[in-house]
C-alpha cells in the first residue's frame, strides 16, 4: 500500500471559506485533489506535505494536525493507497503552479460547501465539510469509495 500525504490550505474570501485544489483532467473528466505526494525515502509525512508544496506551488505552510486518514483500495488496477489528510495554515506566497513538477492544469480556490459536488480525489469532500465547523480530528475513516477515471 502507498501513502499520499496531502495539505487542506484554505482562506477566508468574501466571508466564506474557500479550499485550495489543484485541476487535473483525465480522459475527459476533471478530477480535483488537495495539494500534496508521494514520500521519498527517509521523509516523514509533513516533511513530504512541505516539499511537495514548495516545489509544485512555490509557497510555504505551517503544517497542523492530521485531520484524517483512509484507503482506497484499487483492486487490479493500481496500489492501494492510505490518504492522510493534514490542516495547513499560515499560507506564506501566492500559490503558482510549477509545470516541471506536476501535471496539474491549473489551482481553484473552492467553496467548502461544493467540496462535496466536485470529482475530487480522494473522494473526501462531504467528510472534510464538517471538520471546519468542528476543527476536530475526523480520524480513520476506512474505506474511501472513488469513481475510476480512464
Amino acid at each position: 500500500m502507498k501513502v499520499r500525504p496531502s495539505a487542506l490550505i484554505w482562506r477566508q474570501h468574501e466571508n466564506q471559506t474557500e479550499v485550495l485544489l489543484m485541476r487535473y483532467c483525465y480522459g475527459d473528466q476533471d478530477v480535483f485533489a488537495l495539494p500534496g505526494g508521494n514520500p521519498e525515502r527517509g521523509e516523514i509525512l509533513p516533511e513530504t506535505i512541505i516539499r511537495e508544496i514548495r516545489e509544485e506551488l512555490g509557497v510555504s505552510v505551517d503544517l497542523g494536525e492530521m485531520i484524517l486518514a483512509g484507503e482506497m483500495l484499487l483492486s487490479e488496477r493500481n496500489d492501494d493507497v492510505l490518504h492522510v489528510v493534514f490542516a495547513a495554515r499560515n499560507l506564506q506566497g501566492e500559490p503558482a503552479l510549477n509545470p516541471d513538477q506536476t501535471t496539474a492544469l491549473n489551482l481553484v480556490w473552492v467553496l467548502v460547501s461544493d467540496l462535496d459536488k466536485l470529482n475530487l480525489y480522494p473522494n473526501i469532500g462531504a467528510k472534510l465539510q464538517p471538520w471546519f465547523n468542528s476543527a476536530t480530528y475526523l480520524g480513520y475513516v476506512g474505506r474511501i469509495e472513488q469513481q475510476y477515471f480512464s
